[in-house]
């Protein structure tokens, strides 16, 4: 499984790298709207982002949406030396994200929020591939499984992706965290299971241990 994966993630990132920044930009508006115009983002209260590295799907437009509707916006931050995704609540984010790890843009500050506490919360998920149940792979960290493991049913989980990323299925692990919905510029999939154990579809993943 572990050769499958690595197989199928630099197919993927090739894919992905391919895409002209003038593409990725139309695409990931597309996205974008079709999240904004969710149920599910409507009703939140807080909004989890990442800022978009490597022809990843944007993430902009939500974040003006939601500052200006006065939602609460956190980003994460890796934390090398525990492993894990720390959430840092933002309101500027040219003042208050610099490059991190990896070179991804994360914030400044030191006052995480345990993602426990978070309530009503609509999160956006990047990522290299997805399935319409909702598996994702992703870098190969396990840093965002690990965070979602730590979550309350009441937080929706949502993929972003480009069509080309959603695959029939994937190879998954115990381990692995599925998502409540994978959007793309095209569709809106609705996953296995919601947070909350309502069951949408036939399919479960495993829960890692939440060390939070």
């Amino acid at each position: 499984m572990a050769d499958e994966k690595v197989h199928l993630r630099q197919i993927l990132q090739e894919c992905r790298t391919a895409l002209s920044a003038a593409r990725a930009e139309e695409l990931s508006c597309a996205v974008q709207e079709r999240v904004l115009a969710l149920d599910r983002y409507r009703s939140a209260s807080t909004v989890v982002l990442y800022a978009a590295k490597d022809n990843e799907v944007l993430t902009e437009r939500i974040l003006a949406h939601a500052l200006s509707s006065g939602r609460g916006v956190y980003y994460p931050k890796l934390d090398l030396r525990q492993g894990q995704l720390l959430l840092l609540r933002v309101s500027d984010p040219a003042l208050e994200l610099r490059p991190g790890a990896y070179g991804i843009r994360e914030p400044i500050g030191t006052d995480a929020l345990n993602p426990s506490a978070l309530d009503a919360a609509l999160v956006c998920v990047p990522g290299l591939g997805f399935d319409p149940s909702g598996q994702r792979l992703g870098r190969g960290g396990g840093h965002y499984d690990r965070l979602i493991a730590c979550m309350g049913p009441t937080v929706t989980t949502v993929g972003l992706a480009y069509s080309f990323q959603l695959l029939e299925a994937l190879p998954y692990q115990q381990h692995d965290q599925p998502l409540d919905f994978v959007i793309t510029e095209s569709a809106v999939h609705t996953a296995g299971h919601g947070r909350s154990g309502r069951r949408r579809q036939a399919h479960e993943g495993g829960v890692p241990r939440c060390n939070c």
